[in-house]
């Protein structure tokens, strides 16, 4: 899904001069839909379809397995919104997340620490990864910088504190 962002934006650098531009060129620009009383939205039925189709299944994903996202529908659904226009919102809300990534690209944080700590510390791969409730292979892939998970990295390297501390509260 990433690649197909990625090939929509390297087609077209001119139209994503701006957030909105980007909204655009990827099919989720709100277009006011109004009548009456009524005040609503609809997503434009331009733009790449199958960038709209990426972030379509970026959002699905997100809504399964991103608690700030379930919580998101849940208010939104409260507030008595249909599942379109949450989606619309959802799908909006990933571009602009999207946009700033790719104009303010962060770099990921170094985690060529974490395997130094844990050999250093006389602790397995497999005990670590046991430790933490993941797989070895996830641990290893962290380790080497081959995937980014900020909040992975964040408690492995807390865990690896808390056992030095323990070791040298031990030796003394």
């Amino acid at each position: 899904m990433a690649s197909q962002l990625l090939v929509t934006v390297g087609d077209n650098p001119d139209r994503i001069g701006s957030e909105p531009q980007f909204a655009a060129l990827v099919g989720v620009a709100p277009i006011p839909a109004s009548s009456g009383k009524t005040t609503r939205h609809r997503l434009s039925r331009g733009g790449d379809r199958n960038a709209n189709r990426a972030l379509h299944h970026v959002v699905l994903v997100r809504r399964s397995s991103c608690r700030r996202t379930r919580d998101y529908v849940n208010k939104r659904t409260a507030e008595g919104k249909s599942e379109r226009e949450i989606m619309r919102c959802l799908k909006r809300y990933v571009a602009r997340e999207i946009y700033r990534q790719i104009t303010n690209p962060q770099p990921a944080p170094s985690n060529a620490d974490l395997r130094q700590q844990r050999t250093k510390l006389g602790f397995t791969i497999n005990a670590a990864a046991s430790q933490l409730s993941q797989w070895p292979s996830v641990i290893s892939r962290l380790e080497r910088g081959l995937i980014r998970n900020d909040s992975l990295a964040a408690t492995y390297r807390q865990w690896l504190i808390d056992r030095a501390t323990q070791n040298a509260n031990w030796h003394q």
